[in-house]
């Protein structure tokens, strides 16, 4: 029992101070990260944090294995404190965080440190003013270059249906591809998650009619992007500005303030009693006419671009929701593949970029 004690005491340190294991669920950073790629997140690089939550069964996050019973207890919350790392988040860094809004928790308010992990790449960084234009990201007046092997979506029109086998051939697997249904004319429609290599060798293919990017132009709007009313003018692809809010900044409070920092300033700045009334920001019960930030937030996406649910639906991450550094995945499987082929043998201890 002595040994079993040590090695869990062991495993329960070295995963909270050193670094974690984490499973890509999700297309959503391909081609940089797959479907079941197995990734060796550092805790050290972007600083280790204390637990919020201490009551809670070694080495579990959430639930106790295989069974829906909760495997913590939130009676004792303590504060928070993120010893120094090697570095900070930057541009172009992949990030794994504690995704922020309840409603991607399962609809549970966890406590921080045990809400859902997501993996994104980061776009903007405390301070920056975001904007795409016409799908290329720009922070500041910087341009972020696309990822070497960053998908877009494309409208594929063929002859007939494509069939499961000459899909796998392209290197596709159900993740890249939706089948849209049929014309009356009987070619097939598809949308398709492609890299643009990936889109010229399948626009020659002679059971193909037509291969086009689905780009949303500036006059098309998407009612479902961060901030709302703010982004309803906005897009996926024709997104901002918006200030990434940072410690240290002020901002006047008024509807357009309160719209895109609101729920930011209520939930994730660490006040007790916040109200929002029409025009008014209370705290404590004082009318608080302009409001200086408390801590650091950036603004996370996909390298799959159409294909990731990212800060462009759901906001900023606050910095003390930043987990750690991704380096290298340490296994790969892929599930749709037959037997021989299910292990990645080439993405084993392949670094991140």
């Amino acid at each position: 029992y002595n040994d079993i004690a040590f090695a869990v005491i062991a495993a329960t340190l070295f995963r909270w101070g050193v670094a974690q294991a984490f499973v890509i669920p999700t297309p959503s950073m391909e081609n940089s990260l797959l479907v079941g790629d197995y990734l060796f997140v550092s805790k050290l690089h972007y600083g280790v944090q204390t637990p919020q939550t201490p009551l809670q069964v070694p080495l579990t996050h959430q639930r106790i294995w295989g069974t829906d019973i909760p495997s913590y207890l939130d009676w004792v919350q303590l504060p928070v404190y993120r010893f120094p790392g090697f570095t900070t988040v930057k541009r172009g860094d992949v990030v794994v965080f504690y995704i922020p809004p309840v409603k991607l928790n399962e609809g549970i308010d966890y406590p921080r440190d045990l809400k859902n992990n997501y993996v994104k790449r980061c776009v903007g960084v405390p301070g920056d003013t975001l904007r795409i234009i016409n799908g290329e990201v720009w922070a500041n007046e910087s341009h972020l270059a696309s990822r070497p092997g960053q998908k877009r979506a494309y409208w594929i029109t063929a002859r007939d249906i494509i069939n499961k086998r000459n899909l796998r051939q392209l290197d596709l697997d159900g993740n890249d591809y939706y089948p849209m249904g049929q014309t009356n004319e009987g070619t097939a429609v598809y949308r398709m998650f492609l890299t643009s290599e990936q889109a010229e060798s399948i626009s020659h293919l002679p059971y193909i009619l037509r291969a086009e990017l689905d780009m949303v132009t500036s006059s098309q709007h998407d009612p479902g992007l961060f901030p709302q009313p703010l982004a309803s003018a906005w897009s996926v692809d024709n997104f901002g500005p918006l200030v990434i809010p940072k410690t240290g900044m002020t901002l006047t409070v008024n509807d357009e303030m309160l719209d895109t920092y609101g729920e930011v300033i209520s939930r994730y700045e660490g006040l007790d009693h916040v109200e929002i009334k029409d025009d008014h920001l209370l705290i404590d019960g004082k009318d608080v006419p302009a409001y200086t930030f408390r801590q650091d937030y950036y603004f996370m996406m996909g390298d799959n671009r159409d294909n990731s649910l990212d800060s462009r639906f759901w906001g900023f991450v606050p910095e003390d929701h930043i987990v750690g550094k991704p380096l290298f995945v340490w296994f790969s499987m892929d599930s749709e593949a037959d037997f021989l082929g299910k292990v990645r043998w080439s993405r084993l201890f392949t670094w991140i970029n």
